[in-house]
């Protein structure tokens, strides 16, 4: 096991600080094999999914925004549920979202919005899990994952669009409720199959993707002998070796080895050759950026692509927080739409934007439990009884609302849907058969979606 410190997370509402740990392990790797890939595939095949070369991109709001306060106003309830803001008009008739999103109320016609999401927890590791991975099998008391991500199933069976680029990338890394990779990692199907991180800050000067550059005094010539020379180390070694670790093992080197040697993935990875005119369309700020980074990383050929926006626990101080993060996520959101449909990639590239649950219908007092105002100006906690979920793109359609909730925005009305469904039609999108099943580690098969049908309203 190589354990490496990571550095620390800001503390969420439970009061942990946590320290993140990268961790490289070969547990669980034996049944990893080159063939079982193929099967993989194979089996998706079998089953009719169409193949296809489609990408998505997962932009996650790491600690819970509110359903209430983004895309699902309630302008007709009591001031203590419809909050602070109002409703505005978009491009789509009968579809409006917060007056802080002006520049996506633009373009709604390419993006939809399920409204009667829910998996009725408040734990943030239960619902980040749920959401990430489609099951039950974390909380506040057990945090540790049981199941593979969404993205690592999908890059598992697909691999990259393109050689030479990552499939399974995040921006600037992969977290989940201060871990990492957290509920983003592969688990059983194997911790190659973990999010590559970039790390950094893509809105700096200088920016620069981690583990991308050669060490110094390397070249790639002396770089390729050094490898011709490990593999036939390697090949001696695998004559004895049948618990398929090596497979893994070269999964990592080659992986790590067409990257750095790769043109394609330098190119992908510099944000810089990007012209300010696009890079301003983003917003030049980091989750702008990081945005921007995705949408070059699908292009040059990554299959799948998270871009992490963390700090969305309010308990209090709600206005003061969604004012400073939410024309953030307006400019990036709209400006990777518009640059998509630009590019003529609005086909081809599946946008997400979601968070492990959403927060309370009625508004706190600001108190935490204590004297009114004590913490701060008043917010929402936790709630995972009616959610949101924005899809667009890769062949979902645009403006489009899925489900609603109650006139108080406390349950799904109609169309209850859960994150199985977000997960079987994003499968459908990247062609991946959901009932593709892989062995856990007590040797029982699991199926990439365990109750999920794809969401018939998008497709």
């Amino acid at each position: 096991m190589l354990r490496i410190d990571a550095g620390t997370t800001a503390p969420y509402c439970d009061g942990m600080s946590r320290r993140n740990f990268v961790q490289l392990a070969m547990t669980g790797m034996a049944s990893l094999g080159l063939g079982d890939l193929l099967r993989a595939r194979a089996v998706s095949a079998g089953a009719g999914t169409q193949a296809k070369d489609t990408s998505v991109i997962l932009i996650w709001l790491d600690g819970g925004p509110g359903h209430m306060d983004l895309y699902d106003m309630k302008p007709e309830a009591p001031a203590e549920y419809r909050g602070i803001w109002r409703p505005i008009n978009t491009n789509v008739p009968g579809f409006e979202i917060t007056e802080l999103f002006p520049r996506q109320a633009k373009v709604a016609d390419k993006f939809s919005i399920v409204r009667s999401l829910h998996h009725d927890t408040g734990d943030h590791f239960d619902g980040a899990h749920r959401m990430l991975t489609g099951r039950f099998g974390a909380t506040g008391a057990n945090t540790a994952g049981k199941y593979p991500s969404m993205g690592s199933i999908a890059t598992r069976v697909l691999g990259p669009r393109k050689s030479g680029l990552p499939a399974h990338v995040a921006v600037p890394y992969a977290s989940s409720v201060g871990l990492r990779p957290g509920y983003f990692g592969a688990n059983f199907v194997g911790q190659q199959y973990d999010p590559f991180e970039t790390g950094g800050d893509p809105n700096s000067d200088g920016f620069k993707v981690n583990n991308l550059e050669l060490g110094g005094g390397m070249t790639i010539d002396r770089l390729s002998d050094r490898r011709a020379l490990l593999t036939r180390f390697d090949a001696l070694r695998r004559q004895v070796d049948n618990s398929g670790v090596l497979d893994a093992v070269d999964r990592f080197d080659r992986d790590a080895y067409e990257m750095v040697t790769s043109s394609e993935a330098r190119k992908a990875f510099d944000i810089s050759a990007e012209d300010a005119k696009t890079r301003e369309l983003y917003g030049r700020t980091n989750w702008g950026q990081c945005t921007l980074l995705a949408r070059r990383l699908v292009e040059a050929g990554s299959t799948f692509v998270t871009v992490h926006y963390g700090g969305w626990d309010h308990h209090w101080n709600l206005q003061s927080g969604y004012e400073s993060l939410l024309p953030q996520v307006d400019a990036a959101v709209a400006g990777l739409f518009t640059d998509l449909a630009q590019r003529g990639l609005d086909k081809k590239v599946l946008v997400v934007l979601c968070g492990e649950f959403s927060r309370t219908p009625r508004m706190n007092d600001g108190g935490n439990g204590g004297p009114a105002g004590s913490q701060g100006t008043p917010g929402r906690d936790h709630w995972g009884n009616a959610m949101f979920c924005l899809m667009g793109g890769g062949g979902v359609k645009g403006g489009q609302i899925v489900g609603s909730t109650n006139r108080l925005g406390e349950a799904p009305q109609d169309r209850p849907l859960t994150p199985g469904d977000i997960h079987a039609t994003m499968f459908h999108v990247l062609g991946v058969d959901p009932q593709v099943a892989f062995t856990d580690h007590s040797g029982r098969p699991v199926t990439a979606v365990e109750q999920g049908e794809v969401i018939r309203e998008l497709v």
